[in-house]
């Protein structure tokens, strides 16, 4: 059997890409050296996959910021406003198209989830005039030098119907409409890597939604048959993910493609049908191992599925893989030795997920008892350790009553009640971080270090605080925050104050770009050891009569970003974390904070792939951030934030949290999230985000204005919020400043006040 995975990390085991990105963007570093950065980052990768096992080496899973932007480029689809940028290097065009060209006051192309992910692909724009005019991508020179190389190389693409279905039309263009040119463009490029490889990976994880409209199925087939037809002596692989293939088995099946890959992680059960519909002639690649987590895969359960395909199909069409790409994984375990034992036994990062598939091959084919030993024994330390199941934890979750899941009075009197705050019209705000400046870091890690006594801390983080507040007085805003100086990561900093949660030295995954984070890890049971937050927001509440925003991570996003234990429904695990951030709410509330904002970003990227499973998982999330948010008096007034993701289909779900202020990402989309308002009303007060921040770009004030002013056809003035789209710990003050000056002036135009 065939072994090979779908994509191996990119960034290195040191981050070595973002160190090179960020050296190149701020001009340190030359784009010789970072191509040099890259190829050598490809060729460590390659040979972890060789060494460990794998038939197969993957190319053109690499990519210097995204690989749906590298499609974007291959096809020639850059957008007219970008038109300017033609005529500079393609790198300079390249990253104009990913982070916005600030000299000429270009927007990027608006980021969203990568499905039900944690990583952001840039969405493509399809113009109704656009003229594209294609180009070769990396991954053709990539496959030649891996063959050159001694490896044996098998290409990834993005297929067509996945990328169009992600794209978006722009001033009336029929995006399908294009369809036979992308296609014909898509041959082109298999024509030029089957000279060089036997295999090439075309990832279609659209085919497990139900996001292909009719006309794109009628078509599926026939395109299919010009893709493989250009494949000529190399075989084509559908590859499929994030779920089972379900309606669209047929259209999988009658592809002509040479092998079907299937993900048995997301879509365990789908196996029995796979087999029973699949051509005779077709090979099955089998995603056992998962590509979304970082626990070791269970053989015990894996072989028998093994078993049961080689059966119906014999060894030699059946191949073994990651359920997905390892992206969405650390890249090493090794030198993790702050992980307690138990737990650390458990794991598997992608280069340990390479091995497993050597283990699995060895077991079914070679009758290798140990290693199917040695897992299960693993695995059953880790389940009967005493720190996975807490009795008080356990009982609590089970006496949370519907009437903790309701605020005490609708949001007619809760307004009433806040009326307190005294706020002008189209009150101003921020998400909640600023700028994470040198000094901030340097103090983080003189005290992580033990460099700095904790009071010495305190009273640095607690300078921060106070400028942070003295910036925002000055730049006339609103409703304050504390700035986030004491936080590494919005969702690590709650994490290493809930028990159930450990962390890794380096288990850094991509996120978008250069942009990465180090999810914890959820192994046991949670709860709150203490108060997490209340000091530092009731100091900055000392600091100034405007009203300080208490800044809180919600449950949902919480569990989403971190890695999550295996062993509970993720129903149940979110629900600990609601009652442990319910207590942080109620402590800050007694601690005179009565502004409260609990983030939920990734309410909509937790969502499953189908509208039946998407209403089960909306219900519950929703109702652990109505139980963490709900014990408050009306007087306290709950935010939450969201943000790069698809929001206009569960608006009502949203409202349906009940919260008193709504802040959502909406700028890169030219307030496009605000037609989804025109068709439903939203009850309470809303903040579509008035500038990117995730852009060096300095908006105008005028063109936050017309923002604004956009939005008020929508949105009433009574419940209209303004603030960027998301926190600006990314940012430096030389940006956010003009930027926050900006936005309060357009605030100030807009209510009439200048």
């Amino acid at each position: 059997m065939l072994t090979h995975i779908l994509g191996f990390p990119g960034i290195g085991k040191q981050r070595e890409l973002k160190q090179a990105l960020e050296s190149f963007w701020s001009g340190r570093l030359s784009a010789q050296a970072l191509s040099e950065t890259c190829a050598a980052l490809k060729k460590r990768h390659w040979e972890i996959q060789r060494n460990a096992g794998l038939d197969y080496v993957t190319t053109g899973d690499f990519s210097l910021y995204d690989r749906m932007l590298d499609t974007t480029l291959m096809l020639g689809a850059i957008p007219p406003r970008f038109a300017p940028c033609l005529a500079g290097s393609p790198l300079e065009l390249y990253f104009s198209l990913a982070r916005g060209d600030a000299g000429r006051d270009i927007n990027a192309l608006e980021m969203t989830k990568w499905f039900d992910t944690n990583y952001h692909y840039l969405v493509p724009e399809i113009d109704a005039k656009g003229l594209w005019t294609g180009s070769t991508p990396p991954v053709v020179e990539d496959t030649r030098q891996a063959r050159e190389l001694g490896f044996s190389p098998k290409p990834a693409l993005i297929g067509p119907f996945t990328w169009l279905a992600l794209a978006k039309s722009q001033g009336g263009a029929l995006k399908w409409a294009r369809l036979d040119e992308i296609a014909a463009a898509y041959a082109r490029l298999m024509v030029k890597l089957s000279a060089h490889c036997d295999c090439i990976q075309i990832e279609e994880p659209v085919l497990c939604t139900e996001l292909l409209p009719r006309e794109a199925v009628k078509r599926f087939e026939g395109i299919y048959a010009v893709l493989n037809s250009a494949c000529g002596d190399a075989k084509l692989m559908l590859t499929t993910y994030f779920g089972p293939l379900a309606r669209n088995a047929d259209l999988a099946s009658a592809s002509g493609c040479a092998v079907l890959h299937v993900d048995l992680a997301r879509g365990g059960g789908q196996l029995e049908s796979v087999l029973s519909s699949l051509p005779g002639d077709v090979a099955l690649s089998l995603g056992l191992v998962d590509g979304r987590n970082i626990w070791k895969t269970e053989y015990a359960q894996a072989v028998p599925l093994i078993r049961k395909a080689v059966s119906a199909l014999g060894q030699e069409r059946v191949l073994l893989a990651s359920s997905c790409s390892l992206l969405h994984c650390p890249v090493d375990l090794d030198g993790e030795s702050s992980l307690p034992e138990h737990i650390k036994k458990r794991l598997a990062f992608a280069v340990q997920k390479c091995a497993e598939l050597r283990d699995l091959r060895g077991i079914v084919e070679d009758g290798d008892a140990k290693a199917l030993a040695e897992n299960a024994a693993a695995l059953k330390e880790a389940a009967t350790h005493p720190d996975m199941r807490i009795a008080s934890v356990r009982r609590r979750v089970s006496s949370v009553t519907p009437a903790m899941l309701a605020r005490r009075s609708d949001y007619p009197a809760r307004r009433i009640a806040q009326a307190w705050l005294r706020l002008p019209p189209l009150p101003t705000t921020t998400i909640g971080s600023f700028p994470q400046t040198d000094s901030i870091r340097k103090t983080r890690l003189a005290y992580k270090s033990g460099e700095m006594s904790e009071a010495e801390y305190t009273a640095a983080i607690r300078n921060e605080i106070k400028d942070c507040i003295e910036k925002q007085e000055e730049l006339g805003l609103d409703v304050l925050v504390h700035g986030e100086a004491e936080r590494n990561d919005m969702v690590e900093y709650f994490g290493q104050q809930l028990g159930g949660f450990c962390f890794t030295r380096n288990g850094w995954v991509q996120s978008y770009g250069s942009r990465c984070v180090k999810p914890p890890v959820i192994y046991g049971d949670v709860y709150r050891k203490a108060t997490m937050t209340v000091d530092w927001i009731r100091y900055a509440q000392s600091l100034t009569s405007k009203p300080v925003k208490g800044m809180l991570t919600g449950p949902v996003t919480i569990l989403c970003w971190s890695f999550v234990r295996d062993d509970l429904e993720r129903s149940e695990v979110c629900k600990q974390i609601a009652l442990a951030i319910r207590d942080e709410t109620l402590d800050l509330e007694k601690a005179g904070v009565r502004v409260i904002q609990i983030d939920e970003a990734a309410l909509r990227e937790g969502m499953p792939l189908t509208a039946a499973e998407a209403e089960i998982y909306l219900r519950w999330a929703v109702e652990a951030f109505r139980l963490a948010s709900s014990g408050v008096e009306d007087g306290t007034q709950i935010h939450t934030h969201m943000c790069y993701s698809e929001f206009n289909a569960i608006l009502p779900w949203i409202a349906r949290m009940d919260a008193d202020v709504l802040s959502i990402e909406s700028s890169r989309s030219g307030m496009e999230l605000l037609d989804a308002f025109a068709e439903f009303r939203y009850p309470r007060g809303v903040g579509p985000g008035v500038y990117d921040i995730h852009s060096p770009r300095i908006p105008a004030t005028e063109e936050m204005e017309r923002l604004l002013r956009r939005a008020l056809l929508h949105i009433p003035r009574e419940q209209l919020w303004v603030n960027p789209d998301c926190g600006l710990k990314t940012r430096r003050w030389e940006e956010a400043w003009p930027a926050l000056r900006n936005m309060v002036a357009a605030a100030e135009r807009v209510r009439g006040l200048a």
